[in-house]
């Protein structure tokens, strides 16, 4: 894992983590599901209409695993079938939120950040659980967060989506600063704990995994690359 450590210190040095995002209507929400023995992922986005309401358009793909599960280090296995089925969409994307961590991540690049950083768009992490840094138990009503710390820095936060329900952990990816991510976030959410575009994109994808076995889910696009820098 030394090049991957190496890759990550480089990638984060190259974040934008502040920014503002108004007026965006089309949101991307990315998640992946593993199939028999992790052998093999379908990544899959739905772009909400935040005027709507809506799922407009919904993409898969589905790709071998070539890199090992190492915590830490799940964007080198998720970044490249995530980039191939976000190009897929016909429609422009103002914004992305992923199942997963932005720079509240050990070394600074969590998913989003890694995706963000080959992306114009502002990236969001919204993840169920910490992994890393020290946070602020929120408050128990609905839009109240507790500040995440790491390294000194408040990197994200513990945002309560419903009253009395554990809070998801959000952190920006690039291009998007800290309180602007937790207010998209909060926008996405329409009465559950995980917000929309996300909560939509993890249906699409559990749907597709139980479609059939592994000899039913032949890859959609070529092998993935380890290092995650070349989709």
């Amino acid at each position: 894992m030394e090049e991957a450590r190496r890759i990550q210190g480089i990638l984060a040095a190259q974040l934008i983590p502040e920014g503002t995002l108004s007026g965006a209507r089309y949101i991307a929400g990315c998640d992946v599901a593993y199939g028999a023995e992790d052998h093999w992922l379908v990544a899959g986005v739905v772009l909400w209409d935040m005027e709507k309401g809506r799922i407009v358009e919904s993409r898969t793909v589905t790709a071998e695993v070539n890199f090992p599960y190492v915590p830490g280090y799940l964007s080198f296995r998720e970044c490249p079938p995530l980039l191939e089925v976000l190009s897929k969409l016909g429609r422009e994307v103002h914004a992305v939120l992923v199942d997963g961590h932005g720079i509240a991540h050990p070394r600074g690049l969590g998913l989003a950040s890694h995706l963000g950083l080959h992306l114009d768009v502002p990236t969001v992490g919204c993840a169920k659980s910490l992994l890393a840094g020290e946070y602020e138990e929120p408050g128990p009503k609905r839009g109240n967060v507790g500040w995440i710390f790491l390294n000194g820095k408040v990197v994200g936060a513990a945002l309560r989506t419903r009253d009395l329900v554990k809070p998801v952990f959000v952190s920006p990816g690039n291009n998007l600063g800290v309180k602007d991510s937790v207010e998209l976030v909060l926008k996405c959410c329409r009465g559950y704990r995980i917000p929309e575009p996300i909560r939509c994109a993890h249906l699409l994808v559990q749907g597709k995994k139980r479609e059939g076995n592994r000899r039913d889910c032949e890859p959609q696009m070529g092998p993935v690359e380890k290092n995650g820098l070349n989709p």
